[in-house]
């Protein structure tokens, strides 16, 4: 946990912060924090800044917060996900987190069993905790949008534009031979979305359909990839091919 993120319900109008459970639970058995130390902090979807420990008890931590002026960007990388099993995507929420998607997009396609919509890790209250727990990791606070669609065909046709209105459209596709590095130039200013398909990737249709809409094929060689190795792996190259990696904060801090 390199961030304590905070709900800006938990704020007070001074910046005091009084922690509970799992947060407090790191910061006196892992950090063991002590009066006077400081910590990194973040409001979801809100600046960052750092926590002076108050005081302590057995369970609880109180810190006193002083927040930046500005908020963190959105990352510039969008995420269109065809749904993988329910253990893969209980993996993965935490994951593209970390990585830094500004939204997830997830979809059906034609090799996605249908009852995975039905799941319980697609529901807000179980997927939240998980893409906070990557904020964590990663010292941001810009939770990623999560939208879920059960036609594929209607979210590329129909909803799409809507969602990503501008920027680089990418579908990773097994037989392609560009690699991101070649697709993807450096200091790019745009945003760029990426498809990732299903175990044994997306269809003969779905590919033509991806094209006939401003998506270019990109792959990573002749390896058949899992889902998840394949998604964390394109995603990092989409990143490093933007120089998009930034730290959030650079003073030491505990």
């Amino acid at each position: 946990m390199n961030l304590i993120i905070l709900e800006p319900s938990e704020v007070g109008d001074a910046g005091d912060v009084s922690l509970l459970g799992t947060r407090a639970a790191h910061l006196l058995n892992v950090l063991k924090v002590a009066p006077g130390h400081r910590v990194r902090v973040g409001i979801i979807d809100g600046p960052s800044g750092v926590g002076t420990v108050q005081s302590l008890s057995d369970a609880a931590v109180a810190l006193r917060c002083a927040f930046e002026v500005s908020v963190p960007p959105r990352p510039r990388v969008d995420l269109l996900l065809a749904l993988p099993r329910p253990k893969v995507m209980r993996r993965l929420w935490a994951q593209i987190a970390a990585l830094g998607v500004g939204q997830i997009i997830l979809t059906n396609a034609e090799r996605v069993e249908r009852n995975y919509f039905d799941a319980h890790v697609l529901a807000p209250e179980r997927y939240r905790p998980l893409l906070v727990e990557g904020l964590q990791q990663a010292r941001d606070t810009r939770l990623p949008n999560v939208s879920i669609h059960r036609q594929l065909k209607v979210l590329v046709e129909d909803a799409l534009d809507g969602l990503f209105q501008s920027g680089l459209r990418l579908v990773a596709d097994p037989v392609a031979t560009r690699p991101v590095s070649v697709v993807v130039p450096k200091s790019l200013e745009e945003r760029v979305l990426l498809a990732v398909g299903p175990e044994g990737g997306w269809n003969t249709f779905e590919i033509d359909l991806f094209g006939a809409h401003g998506f270019q094929s990109v792959g990573m060689g002749p390896r058949p990839l899992r889902t998840d190795t394949a998604c964390i792996a394109l995603l990092a190259l989409v990143h490093d091919s933007m120089s998009s990696r930034h730290s959030l904060m650079a003073k030491p801090i505990v």
